[in-house]
This record gives C-alpha cells, structure tokens and sequence, in this order.
C-alpha cells in the first residue's frame, strides 16, 4: 500500500496511459528505455537492430506502453515449438541473441523474451498490462501458453540463507520468502518448471540463473493432464469483471487514513483481476466525521469542496497504479458557476476522468445541502466497451437510463445510497426493471454503517448487487451476484457483453429492437 507516487508526467490530468503494438518508429525510444531499464545490472540494452529483428520477425507479439506520446514500457514475444521452449535453454539460443529469430510462425507456445519498464514510471502496474497483452494475445491465437525464463534480481543478495538457488525459489514458491519478480508472476498464474542456470550469465544479480515458467492457456486443451493444480480467480477473455464495493461509513481522522480505506478495496478488486471497483453514492461524507463537531448543511458543502482535487487525484493514481477503472461512487462538488452538483467521478485506467452529474437530487439533497441537478448525460467509452452512469434517484427515471442505452452502453452502473429498506427497494426494484427494459448489466453499490455527527447520514440499508435482464442467457432471478445486507462487503460478478448482444438481437423478448419509434421516442433536451 506504501508505494512511491510514481509518473511525473501522469500529475498532468490530460496525460493519457496507452498499450498498443510497437513500430518501427518507436524503436529509438525502446533502445534507451532498455538501456535506462538494465542500469547497474550487468546487463545492457537492445540495440535498434535487434528491435528490428523483433519487430520485422514477429510485429504482433511487440508491445509499447505510452504515457502521451513517451514509451515507458515495452514487451517482446515470439511463437516457438514446445520442444524447444520446454527443455532448458540459454537466453542467447532461444532469443537468437536478442533478434526473435527463433521465431516459428506455426509455433505453438508464445516465448516472453522481455518485459522492462521505465524506471521514471514504476507502480503503475505497467508489468501487468503488458502480461496481461500477452495472455489476451496467447487466448486469441489459441496458443498452448506462455514460457519464459524469469530473473531473480534478489537471490546474490540472499543467497547465504539457502542452500541452492532452487531452495531460494522453493521458499518463494511457499511464500516463505518474497521475490519482487517471481512472486509477481506466481500471482499471474504461472507454474515453475525448474531453475536453469547459466540461462544469462550477465545478469549478476541473478547469478546468471533463470527460472523456467509457464502459462498454460485454459481455452486449450493440454496434451498431457496437468493434475490439480489451483488456477484461483481464473476468468474467460471475454468477460468483463465487475467488484461492487458495499462501504461501511465509520469516523476516520484524517483524508489519508480515507484514502487508504478506498485503497484496500481497489487492491482487492484488482487483485482479483476486476476491471471495475464500484463505489457508493455519497460515500465521501464520510470525511465530515474528521470535525470535532457536527456542521450545518452549508458549513457541510464547503468542507466537502475542499477535499475535491484531494479526492480526483488520489482516485486517479489508484486507477492508474492498479490498472483498473474505478466508479468513484459520487461527491458533493462547487461547479465553475457556484451551484452545488451531486458528481460521479469515473476514473479510466488509461489516465482519463469523466464526470457524471446527478440530474435529479432528491428532496432532502435540495433541502440540506442545496444541491441542484446537472444536464449532461453521456455515454462513457472505456476499454471494456461503453457504460453509463446513473446516481441513485436517477435510476428511478426510466427515460435516462434509454438515453444511454441508445447511446450503446452495456454497463449501467449506479451508486447509491439509502437510509432504511423502503427507500433502498425503491432503487432496487427500478435498476432490475432498467435491466430488463434496456437489456444490460445494471451494478449497485451503496453505503453501510453509521455517521452519528453527520447532518443526514445517520444510517444506512444496502444490499449492493449486480443485475441482469432475465432471460435464459443470464443468471437465474437476474442477479449475477448479491451482498448480505448492511455489512462491508465486496460482490464480484463476470459479465459478457456477447450475451447481451445475443439477447438484444434474439433473446425471447427484444425490449430495445420492438420499441415503437413511429409512436415514442426519447429526446433529450440537454447537452
């Protein structure tokens, strides 16, 4: 959780973070970003002309991750036969010293030749993205797996403890011992073949070994069985995770002890491979307990206004640090013209924020804080297809959540927050019918627990879940998953966008094909 703030450049809220295949004409800036990498190794960079060997032998299997227009991370892959990928091996002969030139275009293992990362950017889960590059690709071309030979950049400076560097990775195996490395990829759900040595003899710190792992692609049957080996947390590619967080509002004394709260749960979500972490409506009041005292509903706003850029770039770097997009539930904010909006922050992996204004407050939202409604609702493109956003009440006006479904969004999330069961079924009842009405994924989060010395949030009912339409696709009851009622929890449910297409164009009832649009419409009069 102590990680250093990383990305001089991602303080810049328009600084966008982007994966995409390396060309030709990244190859300088990969030369001097490996070269930066293996400072004080023993090792060195690539020369531009084995990045062109990469590049012209395999164009596919080259990745870069961007910052704005700069390369922080990069990834190397070829495709090679199993007979040459599962017998040990030096990194010269396998790699043909650096220029992919093993490479088979029927191979069918996926060989990791590089991962480095730009000194200037690490946290930022940069490594992740680029292993998960690499499985998305395996999964597409239907590969066998991925092999490699990972380092163990501590094992000079531990090895007196052990007897061999097998026992060191043995103990790391048994998480005896944490390798910075190999722990990492353990929890990317690679197995340990065995430790080869003299795989680099440069790499110092290593003491020239390497320890030969695999992947083995769960779409593809294997040719031998390979046991009961636990795969926890595994998902099909084509899934969308989703982690509902049920938050409980305790005191806390400080924004950073609130921060480290939201950060556990975006950890775990992350940890479990989430791609959003949802949180509820509201859930920033949260902060008013800091005071001694309890505020009047004005001195309440302006309190709150002063942690907004405290909270948009704490969220922000969470985002960005554990490559995962969070739904910032929502936060009173002061706007440019001096009103009060109910403000959904929605924070992209890549680096971007988007805003989604509450449009209609409640009666006791005008009535304590003066908050007034926004004008804008958008769809929101992520790179889990487009979704929605729709506070709490607004989930009660079935002509905004057509709006964005007319805008192609697949994802409807919706924090809320209610103080007793009557009000919390309201929202229920309304998001299992827009579910059905709009024929996609409806996500709930809301607040649980107490604030006593907080002008209206004295207490809190939620049962936080995840909806589906109803038809036979979809889980029974449409609920992907549910919560118990008011304790702090975290739902996690797999969504397939397929298979609201599939519904959408041949389901037993098509809701958004069989409107009448010669007799009604939605036209939305905003922006």
């Amino acid at each position: 959780m102590n990680q250093r703030r990383a990305a001089r450049g991602l303080d810049d809220h328009r600084s966008r973070l982007t994966l995409r295949n390396a060309v030709h004409a990244d190859i300088p800036a990969i030369a001097d970003l490996s070269t930066r990498a293996y400072v004080g190794t023993g090792m060195h960079g690539y020369s531009e002309g084995a990045l062109t060997g990469q590049l012209n032998n395999f164009s596919a299997g080259q990745f870069v991750v961007t910052v704005d227009d700069k390369i922080v991370g990069y990834c190397s892959t070829f495709r090679i036969s199993g007979e040459a990928a599962l017998r040990h091996h030096s990194w010269s002969e396998i790699t043909g010293n650096g220029y992919a030139s093993r490479h088979e275009s029927d191979g069918e293992w996926l060989y990791g030749m590089e991962v480095c990362v730009d000194p200037d950017y690490r946290g930022l889960r940069i490594g992740q993205r680029l292993y998960n590059a690499r499985k998305r690709m395996c999964e597409e071309l239907s590969l066998k797996g991925i092999v490699f030979a990972g380092r163990l950049p501590t094992l000079a400076k531990r090895i007196k403890k052990y007897s061999s560097a097998e026992e060191y990775v043995e103990q790391v195996k048994q998480k005896k011992q944490l390798d910075p490395v190999l722990s990492f990829q353990l929890r990317n759900g690679f197995e340990v073949l065995g430790v080869i040595p003299g795989y680099l003899n440069a790499d110092r710190d290593s003491l020239g070994y390497g320890v030969h792992l695999i992947w083995r692609n769960p779409k593809v049957a294997q040719d031998q069985p390979e046991g009961s080996t636990k795969r926890y947390g595994g998902r099909l590619p084509d899934t969308v995770r989703v982690g509902t967080v049920q938050y409980m509002q305790r005191r806390v004394r400080s924004f950073e002890e609130f921060s480290k709260l939201v950060e556990y749960f975006v950890e775990v979500v992350s940890d479990y491979k989430g791609d959003f972490v949802v949180f509820p409506e509201l859930f920033t009041l949260q902060l008013l307990s800091i005071e001694d005292q309890e505020l009047s509903p004005a001195e309440s706003i302006e309190a709150l206004t002063k942690y907004t850029p405290l909270l948009k770039n704490a969220l922000r770097d969470m985002s960005l640090r554990y490559n995962i997009n969070i739904i910032g539930g929502s936060h009173p904010t002061r706007v440019e013209s001096g009103r009060v909006e109910n403000i959904s922050y929605v924070f992209l992996r890549d680096g971007r924020v988007h805003e989604q204004p509450k449009i209609h407050p409640t009666p006791n939202e005008v009535y304590w804080w003066n908050i007034e409604g926004g004008s804008v609702l958008n769809a929101i493109e992520t790179d889990c297809g487009p979704i929605g956003v729709l506070i709490c009440y607004d989930s009660e006006f079935p002509e905004l959540a057509r709006h964005l479904a007319d805008q192609g969004a697949q994802i409807l999330f919706v924090p809320f927050c209610t103080d007793e069961r009557q009000s919390y079924l309201r929202v229920r009842y309304c998001c299992q019918a827009r579910a059905v009405e709009n024929q996609f994924y409806v996500v709930m989060s809301g607040n649980v627990g107490n604030l006593p010395n907080v002008a209206n949030m004295d207490i809190q009912y939620a049962q936080s879940c995840v909806l589906t339409p109803c038809d036979f696709p979809f889980a029974r009851d449409g609920i992907a998953a549910d919560t118990t009622p008011n304790v702090e929890t975290v739902a996690f449910a797999d969504l397939r966008p397929e298979t609201l297409l599939v519904a959408r164009n041949n389901g037993t009832v098509q809701n958004l094909r069989d409107r009448r649009h010669d007799l009604y419409h939605v036209h939305w009069a905003g922006k």
